[in-house]
């Protein structure tokens, strides 16, 4: 479990890339003086943009994780390059502030940026997603975790299939997504709350099936038979 507070950025020094498998190693270096790594331990897990990852091995400033074939598919992870920057954050403490909201560091798909558009010395940032079903999950000021920052949405647009974030100044200087443009693409984790909430009323609506009648039928036999002057 991970908050959407990025601690730090690192750097991908080193990525293996195994042809057999699929799957890759990718070795992250963090600056000199970091306390990143200073309670870690073979199996922790560390959020690289947004994805759990498990540590496999680490130094005083580098750690290296194993990247599942699965993983490539449905992250932006299988784009890293040696250099590039991603975002970091151990798994929560339990007592740790929430600061940002419940993330578990599952993608559920990708995301391209449409536009990044100044708003004073903030950025706002629209993107549609990969599997457009996602955007039932997203509303208007909820919160969602792209590359693993915890954002607000500003606005939605269901029928043109777009959302957009604000980035303010402090957010520019401590996270990936400030340096990325149009065209590039993000990791995206929808609330998951949402999607419990989603599954619980489905269930109390029913999900088709004919042996059991779901509530909103219920309530429609109930107004036609009181209608009619019939019991319920």
């Amino acid at each position: 479990m991970f908050t959407g507070i990025v601690e730090e950025i690192g750097t991908i020094s080193r990525i293996e890339n195994d042809a057999a498998t699929g799957s890759s190693v990718m070795t992250v270096t963090i600056s000199p003086g970091s306390s990143l790594l200073a309670d870690c331990h073979e199996g922790d897990s560390i959020a690289v943009n947004g994805v759990c990852l498990t540590v496999t091995s680490f130094s005083k400033d580098t750690f290296t994780i194993g990247v599942a074939p699965e993983t490539l598919r449905i992250t932006n992870l299988g784009t890293l390059v040696e250099s590039g920057k991603v975002n970091l954050e151990r798994a929560v403490r339990a007592d740790t502030r929430m600061g940002g909201h419940f993330v578990q560091g599952h993608v559920d798909t990708t995301a391209e940026i449409l536009s990044v558009t100044p708003d004073g010395n903030a950025l706002t940032f629209r993107f549609q997603p990969k599997k457009r079903e996602f955007l039932r999950y997203i509303v208007y000021k909820g919160y969602i975790g792209i590359d693993g920052t915890s954002l607000t949405v500003t606005q939605v647009n269901d029928a043109e299939g777009w959302w957009e974030i604000m980035l303010i100044t402090y957010s520019q200087e401590r996270v990936v997504l400030a340096n990325k443009v149009k065209g590039d693409t993000v990791n995206i984790e929808v609330d998951m709350m949402a999607k419990y909430a989603e599954k619980s009323l489905g269930g109390i609506l029913g999900d088709g099936n004919a042996s059991s009648i779901p509530l909103l039928e219920k309530i429609v036999e109930r107004v036609i038979a009181k209608s009619q002057g019939a019991k319920p």
